[in-house]
């Protein structure tokens, strides 16, 4: 068990690290790839003197032979929803880090980023069902909090839903949010919630994995254990045929879930616990501009 003196330097230590990434990379990035122009159309009235006449619409006003112009309200600050999946599975891990690790990583990146950019953030931890809920705010103070809950945060059951947790965000979010799904996905039957929330919500999904999640070395008689149903049992990792079917659940596994997210107009990000995560957050916020 970590002391509060560990959690404390943990804490300090991932706010570093955040803030030099949030800083560093995804200055504007972050931004651009979520707040588009931080202007929304709201209407179009009677053009009055003192009107900006860049906003003249010439196509209504064409219309009634009379000048109309548009009018703009700046888009409200942002909402962005963590829900972080807690379950046991995720303390796996065998290259790089743990699973666990790799979400806690993330989502503080995400949080601090958020807050960076003045926005509100929020979370939900979930095993297979809600273990807790963190309203959204803004401030550093906030961001601490939620980094300090991501290093403590500890399932009270086994296994995993995620589809509990869709709905759990679906009724408790009314304003428009952008929602990240970080989980290893070891879960099906979400898919109906999710594009739910995907008609609703900017929602994407980060699916963590290890290097074992999707193969299985060639080294004789291995016990492994079901780490969401402490289930143990012996598996001949020589045979190329055990080692084949262990791969084709994995990959079999990720095209449901590519699919799921697919249908419900969602994006999916696969990262491995050994790959630079920065990296691919940045491409993706990116291409998203």
């Amino acid at each position: 068990m970590l002391t509060t003196a560990d959690i404390l330097k943990k804490v300090k230590e991932l706010e570093i690290k955040s803030k030099k990434i949030t800083t560093q990379l995804f200055t504007g990035e972050y931004h651009s790839a979520f707040k588009g122009k931080g202007m929304s159309f709201r209407e179009v009235k009677e053009y009055s003197a003192g009107d900006d006449v860049r906003f003249i619409d010439w196509n209504v006003s064409a219309r009634y032979a009379h000048p109309f112009s548009k009018v703009f309200e700046e888009e409200r600050e942002l909402v962005m929803m963590l829900l972080i999946d807690t379950s046991t599975s995720n303390l796996f891990g065998t290259v790089g880090k743990r699973k666990k690790d790799l979400i806690t990583e993330m989502a503080a990146t995400l949080a601090f980023s958020a807050i960076t950019n003045n926005d509100k953030v929020g979370v939900i931890f979930f095993s297979n069902k809600i273990e807790k809920y963190i309203p959204p705010k803004k401030g550093r103070q906030h961001a601490l909090y939620i980094v300090r809950e991501l290093l403590t945060v500890e399932p009270h059951t086994k296994g995993t839903n995620i589809d509990e947790a869709i709905k759990y965000f679906n009724n408790t979010t009314r304003q428009k949010s952008i929602a990240f799904l970080l989980s290893d996905f070891l879960d099906t039957g979400y898919e109906n919630d999710l594009k739910v929330i995907g008609k609703r919500h900017d929602v994407i999904g980060l699916k963590v994995y290890d290097k074992m999640d999707m193969q299985l070395p060639d080294v004789g008689l291995l016990q492994m254990q079901d780490a969401e149903t402490g289930q143990t049992k012996w598996v001949d990792t020589s045979s190329a045929l055990v080692r084949y079917n262990y791969q084709q659940h994995f990959l079999n596994q990720s095209e449901t879930c590519k699919k799921y997210f697919r249908k419900s107009g969602a994006e999916l990000l696969h990262i491995r616990t050994d790959e630079d995560y920065i990296k691919i957050l940045q491409q993706f916020f990116l291409r998203r501009n």
